[in-house]
């Protein structure tokens, strides 16, 4: 396996891989959205792969079984994601994020406490609902109050990525990567709890160093109250006891959390069937509309999932494929290799950390369960830490970040969010620093 490393194909495979994370860097330049370099570049690194095990190992190459491995996980992110955004897509259309909104402006909220408000509630709401939907909700309402004020949306959008990587790093729910670490067995339940003080310092430093350059301004209207549409308030309930089933179904019935994200989603359609049939029907009655402005209005979920942000979805998948062939291949066993047993786990995590912000965090976090590397609990708690909020010193390092990005592509992108990555690297260092003492005991 390892011979692939030295041969045409991993070099080849390495070049490819580069070349397709260039194009999503400059995105915002080239115009051409993230997915595309990398769907193609990743099904293009297999077909090199597969070329050369057809004139090395005479077609018995494990390439077939290892794509088989991959698209099991690729397909669990891809569905708990399409309920998530499919949920999201239907509160927006319902005003529920309008509503939130209105209620914020009605407060009298400058962008100053706005920017704390969302940082907050992402930070308490991610290890509940996972990082990925809490960033994607509260960047919808943030870009919602902003009045496309950009000096407000920037730091608001990274400060939410932030709080959210941080949030979700002291839950085995928070993120795809603590879920990883806590099905393996390597931290118990109850153990996340030592990240918990970690993660505040991870988020508040950033938060505190950004605060400053907030404008100190009030965002504009805010006196209108806005209705919420008819099943508003059950399809909210319905959203949090989807989580909890994903939740369940993980804790209780040792089944994938997606299933229970499906489940929630299936409910959602059902419900959806009675909107469009009665619900929506009554109030437009209620409303005194007449027939021809009924027919036009109806609630249909299929317009749901199809607004749903299909560029991250994909770009997933591509990752994924990408970051999948170069395990195969043997590159991130060889890293592994010289990391850890050369400089031992505490400097190796840490580098781990910063790589998962330029390599998905996921398939890092994979790749080091894969070598599973002889650790004490406290090094395991550090790569979960380190892997979890690692990948917001960029855009790209993290789901919540990858996410974000399709919210409001005019202002924010890569290089907005490079701007920040200093900060950001200061609250990384800082949380690794309270990692230290905290974990004292167990060393």
């Amino acid at each position: 396996m390892h011979t692939m490393t030295s041969a045409w194909v991993g070099y080849a495979s390495l070049i490819c891989f580069c070349l397709a994370y260039t194009l999503v860097i400059f995105e915002e330049k080239v115009h051409m959205r993230k997915s595309k370099p990398v769907i193609f570049i990743g099904c293009f690194m297999w077909a090199l792969i597969g070329i050369y095990e057809s004139q090395h190992a005479g077609g018995n190459g494990h390439a077939h079984d290892h794509l088989k491995e991959l698209i099991a996980e690729i397909g669990e992110l891809f569905f708990f994601l399409l309920s998530a955004m499919t949920y999201i897509n239907t509160l927006d259309e319902r005003n529920v994020f309008q509503a939130l909104r209105s209620w914020l402006l009605r407060k009298g909220l400058g962008f100053k406490k706005l920017f704390w408000a969302t940082g907050l509630i992402t930070f308490f709401l991610s290890p509940l609902a996972d990082n990925l939907t809490s960033a994607l909700l509260m960047s919808t309402v943030a870009l919602a109050v902003s009045g496309g004020n950009a000096k407000f949306i920037v730091p608001a959008f990274v400060n939410i990525i932030v709080a959210a990587n941080a949030g979700g790093a002291w839950s085995p729910f928070g993120d795809i990567t603590t879920l990883m670490v806590w099905t393996a067995g390597k931290v118990e339940t109850m153990k996340f709890s030592y990240l918990m003080i970690p993660s505040v310092v991870n988020w508040i430093i950033p938060a505190a160093i950004m605060y400053p350059f907030v404008p100190d301004e009030t965002p504009q209207g805010g006196r209108e109250i806005v209705e919420l549409k008819p099943g508003a308030k059950i399809i909210i309930c319905m959203g949090i006891g989807t989580i909890a089933t994903a939740v369940s179904f993980h804790q209780f019935l040792h089944l994938p959390p997606f299933m229970g994200m499906m489940l929630g989603l299936g409910a959602l359609m059902i419900f959806g069937w009675y909107l469009k049939t009665r619900g929506d029907k009554s109030h437009m009655n209620e409303l005194g509309l007449d027939e021809d402005r009924r027919k036009k209005s109806r609630f249909d979920i299929f317009r749901k999932i199809e607004n749903v942000e299909f560029d991250t979805l994909l770009f997933f998948f591509g990752v994924l494929t990408a970051v999948g062939a170069l395990q195969y291949i043997g590159y991130l066993a060889m890293a592994s290799e010289n990391l850890y047993s050369t400089i031992g786990p505490t400097a190796s995590n840490i580098i781990v950390g910063i790589l998962s912000a330029i390599v998905d965090n996921i398939p890092v976090m994979y790749a080091v369960l894969k070598m599973d590397p002889v650790m004490g609990l406290d090094q395991w708690l550090l790569i979960t830490l380190t892997c979890g909020v690692g990948g917001s010193l960029l855009s790209v390092g993290s789901a919540a970040g990858v996410a974000v990005m399709g919210v409001d592509r005019e202002n924010y992108g890569f290089m907005s969010h490079l701007k920040w990555a200093p900060a950001i690297a200061v609250g990384y260092f800082a949380s690794i620093g309270s990692w230290w003492f905290l974990t004292a005991g167990l060393r």
